[in-house]
């Protein structure tokens, strides 16, 4: 039903109130100081350098906690930490403890920057660092450094280098995964309009460059709208989509973004079906008044699987988490993070085998590995630097009742098409 002209200003102050909310959620988080190592044997033989001593690995995240992904932040950090206890309980990695120094950038490129500049010299390895824009800035210092670098962040522009591991799917094939479902499970058909509302910047360039290539291989017309992160109101967005006569819309945001589309666009009668890529769904989300239209119309598209899978590594995970950070919902910052620190851990496994956890020894433990799979997804493949880990996607759905507020829909698979579009970007 089309609002009248009191409801559709009520409902985006509503929505406004409620995602403010959410994007100014975040934690403060203190980090212990210390020297760095230098490069050498250490008594047992084992090689060191920067970030290790002969009882420490200390690690760095240089996360968000403050700005528009504070909650994912807050998520992973906690999720890290709780891994790293469970490490150092069982002994450490290595007879070494394992220590994680915490720096919030609030997704500000320069302040990131900065905190980088004092971070490096006193970690081994990074198993989180938060933002395309933010990665984009660093590329090249954490290149020359060889410190192995896990980024929360998925495009293919930070596929190809040595010491930068993008795991699971990069954005670009989340979107081809997202078409594909569209035509498949949403009656869309040649000659259809779809709307893709995205980010400015890597992230939402990587995911246009995917919508584009599948819109175009499944006979689709494609009406692109390019917002800032700052942008969280976006009735201008559907205005211009309505116009195009759009059956289905993509996003590729933040949490904040998402809500303020689907319930504008919900109020305004366009109820079409909407995906997400991963980072644009958050389980607070179901506690504002864009909820309803969220459940009806929204699913996210993730390399991940939703965290009430019923995956054993999953409810174990979920369930440690539960315990130990009570007051705090489970949402897909914990998997993310706990599965990036859990294969952070097997690669300085793998190194310290080898006899060195120097940096550049630990960049080429991870390198020798694929098929490495600790039980919270699919595998992960790390020996081809310029391919993803992985083409996999899972395809989930807003469910308020469940654990992280989303429910699996699809398993794990790679949609057609993908191979396909990976060998024509390969030079």
């Amino acid at each position: 039903m089309k609002p009248t002209h009191h409801t559709a200003p009520r409902t985006r102050t509503l929505l406004a109130t409620a995602l403010a909310a959410l994007l100014l959620a975040g934690t403060g988080c203190s980090s212990k100081a210390g020297s760095p190592g230098s490069t050498a044997d250490g008594a047992d033989g084992i090689k060191t350098g920067p970030g290790v001593t002969g009882k420490t690995i200390r690690l760095g995240a240089l996360t968000d906690l403050t700005g528009p992904y504070a909650t994912l932040g807050k998520s992973i950090v906690q999720a890290q930490q709780m891994w790293a206890d469970e490490v150092n309980a069982r002994g450490g990695i290595c007879d070494r403890r394992i220590e994680i120094v915490v720096k919030d950038h609030g997704y500000d490129v320069q302040k990131a920057v900065t905190a980088y500049a004092d971070l490096s010299q006193d970690v081994v390895a990074l198993p989180q660092v938060i933002g395309s824009p933010v990665m984009a800035a660093l590329l090249d210092d954490i290149e020359r450094d060889k410190v192995l670098t896990f980024p929360q962040a998925w495009a293919a522009s930070l596929l190809d280098r040595d010491a930068v591991q993008v795991l699971g799917t990069t954005y670009d094939i989340d979107m081809i995964a997202a078409v594909d479902f569209l035509t498949r499970t949403k009656g869309l058909a040649k000659g259809d309009t779809i709307g893709h509302v995205h980010f400015e910047g890597d992230y939402g360039a990587n995911a246009l460059e995917g919508s584009r290539w599948a819109a175009k291989k499944a006979g689709l017309k494609l009406a692109g709208q390019k917002i800032k992160a700052t942008d969280t109101d976006l009735s201008a967005q559907v205005s211009a989509l309505r116009k195009e006569g759009v059956k289905a819309i993509l996003i590729s945001a933040g949490p904040a973004q998402t809500a303020s589309l689907v319930g504008v666009a919900a109020s305004r009668g366009l109820k079409v079906p909407v995906v997400s890529s991963a980072p644009g769904y958050a389980p607070q989300l179901m506690k504002t008044p864009a909820a309803p239209a969220l459940a009806a119309m929204l699913n996210v598209v993730s390399a991940a699987p939703a965290v009430s899978s019923e995956l054993a590594g999953v409810r174990k995970m979920v369930a440690a988490y539960k315990k130990k950070y009570p007051d705090s919902l489970v949402d897909s910052g914990v998997l993310s993070g706990y599965s990036a620190a859990q294969l952070m851990g097997t690669d300085l496994k793998k190194a310290c085998d080898n006899g060195s956890l120097a940096r550049e020894d630990v960049v080429k433990a991870h390198r020798s590995q694929s098929g490495v799979d600790v039980g919270l997804g699919t595998a992960q493949d790390f020996s081809d630097k310029a391919q993803p880990a992985n083409t996999s996607t899972y395809v989930h759905k807003p469910d308020a009742k469940a654990v992280g507020a989303a429910v699996n829909v699809e398993d794990a698979h790679t949609a057609p098409g993908v191979e396909q579009y990976l060998a024509s970007r390969t030079p």
